[in-house]
Parts: C-alpha cells; structure tokens; sequence
C-alpha cells in the first residue's frame, strides 16, 4: 500500500533534518548539565508513558486506542520541541540533547514499551511483536537518518548551511500533508472518536507540560531551563507514533486505529503547547528590577 511506502519516507526526512541541527557535542551535555538531562530524561521516559497508561484508563479508551496513546507517549520530542524551546526563551543545547540522546535511547525503550502496552491492552487479540525486530525497524528510520544528517554537516558544512533550511520546511510541509491526508482516509474513525481521544490528548498535554515545568522548578533549575524540560516532556513525535502504530497493525485500506492517537495529538497538542511557549518567551524577556542602584552620567 502506498502509506506504507511514503509514511517511512516522510519519517526519515524529518529525521535527517534533525541530524542536520546535532553535532557531536549535543549528546555530551548530559554531562555538562547532569541534572537538568537527568530530569528531562525521566520525564520523557518514566513520567510520559506512565501518565499515557493513567489516562488510557481514566477515559476508556478502547484496545487499539489506547495502544495508540502507549506508542505516542513512547515517542520523543522531535525538530518541532527544538524550535518551540528556542522562541520561548528556552535552553536550546538542553532540548537538542534530550531529542537526540532520548531519539536514539528509543531504538530499544519503543519496542517495549509498544509490546507491553498491546499485551496488556490487546489481550489475546495482540498480534504477535517482536522486540528487536521493530526495535530494528525504528533504528532505520530514526537513528540512521540522524546519522546521515550529523554526518553530512560534518563534512559539507557549507552545503547544510544552504540547504538546512529549506530541508527543514520540507519536512514539515510533509508532515502536515501526512497529518491531512491521515485526517481524510479516516475521517469517520475520526470523528466518532474525537470526543473521546481530545479530552484524553489535551489532558496528557497540560499534565505533562505542567509535571515538566514543577519538576525542573522543584530541582531548583534556571527558568530557560524549565521552558526546554517542560517542551520536550510535553511534545512528543507524531509522525514516529503514526509510522509506528502502522508498523505494528499495518495498512488494511487506510491508517490503523493505532494511529488517531498521533494524528490527533498532532493537531490538539498545540492549543496548549503555543499558548505556553507564547507565555514563557514572555516570561524570557520581562526585565526583572535590581535592588542594586547606581547613578545615571
């Protein structure tokens, strides 16, 4: 089917163009900012699918469904959380560390999760997952692009200097195509489930930005530091969840309902997500007063 052709294609470009932004040294600040990483680390790989399962429970969301949520919440950020850290004020080395470093950390924590979540959601009804092999499969389409993209910045520097930009407008006009032709193909699955899977997406949204935001607060951290945690525990990688969720139930005449989740999600997590990066690049820029005065010559 040719979903299933041009949805891993869509994946992997969007996941070069990511390379094209990482260097090296992004995936060592875990050690500059041991604690800031640590935290946005646990959040996106602890506090995100947990809150996913809490909610998959609290709403009722049906087997594929909320397999669909499990597999979204196992995904992380991506270029958009890198961008949206970046105009509100964010710590941008510290939101491009977590995408790469928990990108590729996936390749093994999105198969068991997946595995887990349709056994205990699917039952008996689960088909068969196997682990390395998907693990396999997401290692193609995300960690070998990023390869690609770092590598290509490495040696042709000035090429990606160039083509960087519209590369990454390219990936996102593809994913947005992805989002309505997703939309179109299952319009009905749509609709009969949006009343359902809003209330349950915009609430895993609020929670997880908000959870992102106290936990970086509570550790004490600066508050460019929070925006960035709060992001990248908020935000997480629609077209992986969408190529994933085909992945495990594959194409029967259009997308799975293992997908609605992502493609939901990627439309209802920005009515809270701008509104909070509105706010913090707000916050960014409000001069805070000085007890110290001094004379004006």
């Amino acid at each position: 089917m040719l979903i299933e052709i041009v949805l891993p294609v869509i994946l992997a470009v969007i996941m070069f163009s990511l390379g094209l932004g990482l260097r090296p040294a992004d995936f060592w600040l875990v050690f500059v900012q041991p604690r800031g990483f640590a935290i946005g680390a646990f959040n996106q790989m602890i506090v995100v699918p947990v809150t996913a399962f809490v909610l998959a429970k609290l709403f009722g969301l049906n087997g594929e469904m909320a397999l669909g949520l499990m597999i979204l919440a196992a995904c992380p950020g991506g270029v958009l959380s890198n961008a949206a850290s970046q105009f509100a004020g964010g710590n941008v080395a510290l939101s491009i560390s977590l995408t790469a470093v928990i990108s590729l950390v996936s390749v093994i924590t999105l198969p068991l999760v997946v595995a887990a979540s349709a056994a205990h959601f699917l039952g008996a009804e689960a088909a068969s997952i196997h682990v390395a092999t998907l693990g396999g499969k997401v290692f193609v389409l995300t960690a070998v692009p990023v390869g690609l993209g770092m590598a290509l910045r490495r040696f042709s520097p000035r090429l990606v200097r160039k083509s960087s930009p519209w590369i990454s407008r390219l990936a996102f006009l593809l994913f947005l195509l992805l989002i309505v032709a997703a939309l179109v193909a299952n319009w009905d699955a749509f609709a009969s489930n949006l009343r359902t899977l809003g209330p349950a997406l915009v609430s895993l949204n609020a929670l997880l930005l908000a959870i992102g935001l106290a936990s970086a607060s509570l550790a004490g951290l600066k508050p460019m530091d929070a925006t960035s945690i709060a992001i990248e525990s908020g935000t997480q990688n629609g077209a992986l969840a969408i190529a994933v969720g085909l992945m495990v139930v594959g194409a029967d005449g259009g997308l799975p309902a293992t997908t609605l989740p992502a493609v939901v999600y990627s439309i209802t997590a920005w009515l809270l997500t701008l509104p909070f990066v509105l706010w913090r690049r707000g916050q960014s820029r409000t001069p805070r007063t000085s007890n110290v005065s001094g004379t004006v010559s």
